[in-house]
């Protein structure tokens, strides 16, 4: 699959899984056999890593490249502009930083080897009882298909590497009359904090265009996070007096089993009919 300018493209996830952590939120704790298991109304997902630790969120971020590089080439292929993409494609370590907006430096190729081993091991398995209504597809997904380095620098950095892009990607991106995937603000690879991310994630597939209520306890169980409950909701009310989320607003309300967690739309709060 050949490749356009990264910043030209828009940016895109998987609406199957942005409403749970199918990573680690932490940079710090390696989480390395942990399995993380949401029983959702929908399904089942569990989340399993691998010998070098769990995919980070951080991680993901190449995850949303390659969904969007290949939404990118599949909709050119449908207007005539290009061949049908295949499940690997070549990229320069350089352009998974731009486009990811990391800084290009010496850490940052270690950072990225590191990344590739973590997602070729986290993989994640969503089950469905045949009674519920679920629109997420089930089976066995691993976050990358594989990845290589296929040349290196004069100084030994990563040059250009080879992603396979997993089936669940591929045929989630190619289903011709509904792709399953959304458009992510790119503003959202420069939210710091992996709780933010996860919130903006939450927000993004739920609230849409308009609005979204999750009590906290519910944001704490989907997170994944192993910190304990009460320091978990600090957690969330810093998020919320910062407010500074791409495209959404956030604050908290009074619910009958606990506090909730408000998420709207920007843009609906600034139209008149709002």
């Amino acid at each position: 699959m050949s490749l356009d300018t990264l910043h030209d493209i828009p940016v895109k996830d998987g609406i199957g899984i942005m409403d749970v952590a199918v990573f680690r939120l932490s940079k710090s704790q390696p989480r390395s056999g942990e399995v993380l298991r949401y029983e959702l109304s929908d399904a089942v997902i569990e989340v399993s890593s691998g010998g070098y630790g769990m995919a980070s969120i951080y991680d993901y971020d190449i995850v949303i490249m390659v969904i969007s590089q290949l939404a990118n080439a599949v909709k050119k292929h449908r207007l005539g502009q290009g061949e049908k993409p295949g499940k690997q494609y070549r990229i320069h370590a350089s352009d998974i930083f731009k486009f990811c907006r990391m800084r290009n430096g010496g850490n940052q190729y270690r950072t990225l080897d590191a990344a590739l081993k973590r997602l070729q091991g986290t993989a994640i398995t969503i089950s469905s009882d045949n009674k519920k209504k679920s629109t997420r597809r089930t089976g066995y997904f691993p976050l990358l298909g594989g990845a290589k380095v296929v040349s290196r620098t004069d100084t030994g950095r990563i040059g250009r590497v080879e992603i396979t892009i997993p089936d669940w990607i591929y045929e989630a991106v190619n289903h011709y009359d509904d792709p399953e995937v959304l458009t992510v603000n790119p503003d959202y690879f420069l939210i710091n904090k992996g709780l933010a991310r996860f919130v903006y994630r939450l927000a993004r597939k739920a609230a849409g265009t308009h609005e979204a209520v999750y009590a906290f306890r519910t944001v704490h169980m989907r997170s994944g996070t192993t910190r304990e409950f009460k320091k978990f909701a600090h957690q969330l009310r810093q998020l919320i007096k910062t407010n500074d989320l791409p495209d959404y607003d956030i604050s908290e309300r009074p619910g009958q089993d606990g506090p909730l967690l408000v998420i709207r739309n920007r843009k609906q709060l600034e139209s008149p009919s709002s």
